[in-house]
């Protein structure tokens, strides 16, 4: 396998891992944000402090950020808010759950959402705005031998 058709097919695997990973999020999100005064009262009785303020926070992460990353927009930032979103989601509602049927949803979501925000592949918004550009200037200058 050429390194030109290794790089394209390893970009589009990370598209559709974005956009799988993406619609997850949304799919979480649009509840959330569709009954805001519910879920602030599920998250009262959980004991998440702000109830009202992090409902709106949480569907407002969770489908901005979902979005956010099926297009690759401000990827690594996009990474960072949707696994600090996980967090929350470990340590408010499954902290003492075991592994499996407790907490890894939310572990495997922040790890995916972490990986594509930091490697997320050439097909996103990001590479058509200025710090996409440069990074893949300094690529191919890297690559170049001497």
């Amino acid at each position: 396998m050429t390194e030109s058709l290794r790089l394209k097919i390893s970009d589009i695997t990370a598209l559709l891992a974005r956009v799988v990973i993406g619609v997850v999020f949304i799919a979480h999100g649009l509840p959330k944000a569709t009954d805001l005064n519910g879920t602030a009262q599920g998250f009262e009785a959980m004991g998440i402090p702000f109830p009202q303020f992090s409902a709106l926070l949480g569907a407002a992460i969770e489908v901005g950020a979902g979005i956010a990353l099926i297009v690759g927009f401000a990827l690594p930032l996009t990474g960072l808010a949707l696994a600090f979103m996980m967090g929350a989601a470990y340590f408010f509602v499954h902290v003492g759950d075991p592994l499996v049927g407790g907490f890894e949803l939310p572990l495997v979501l922040a790890v995916a959402a972490l990986a594509l925000g930091f490697s997320g592949g050439r097909y996103s918004v990001d590479r058509l705005l200025p710090w996409g550009r440069v990074r893949q200037e300094s690529r191919t200058a890297e690559s170049v031998p001497a």
